[in-house]
């Protein structure tokens, strides 16, 4: 992760732990993901969540999942982008749900725009459990 990306992260975990909710763990995977998604809203320079079932579904080659969120953001000409953009996800219902939901992992990738503009993307992951059935 770069140092925009941890930031989110971490800003992210520390709103979640706010509310007696277990921290997400970075996975590198789904990272990527949301990298080349955030690289691919830069170049595009649209925001917007085309493309989340794909990115899942590279995800569940190698995570078993039971439930999959995306928050996606953009911002520009802001001393600390990555705080402007957890805020914005903090005041919209939809986006905080997906903050405060029960996932366990999470990726973030976050991409510059030829203008200087971030774009964000952040993908939560809850694993699915599987219990074998007694004999």
């Amino acid at each position: 992760m770069n140092s925009i990306e941890l930031a989110t992260y971490n800003l992210v975990n520390k709103y979640r732990q706010s509310r007696n909710l277990p921290p997400l763990v970075a996975d590198p995977d789904i990272s990527a993901q949301a990298k080349a998604h955030s690289e691919q809203m830069a170049r595009s320079g649209n925001m917007s969540h085309d493309g989340f079932n794909e990115r899942v579904a590279s995800v569940a080659k190698t995570i078993v999942y039971r439930n999959a969120a995306e928050n996606v953001a953009y911002n520009m000409g802001y001393g600390q982008p990555d705080l402007v953009a957890v805020q914005g996800w903090i005041e919209s219902p939809g986006h905080k749900k997906n903050m405060t939901g029960q996932f366990d992992l999470t990726g973030i990738g976050v991409a510059r725009g030829a203008k200087g503009e971030y774009y964000f993307t952040q993908i939560f992951i809850r694993k699915a459990f599987y219990v074998k059935d007694a004999d």
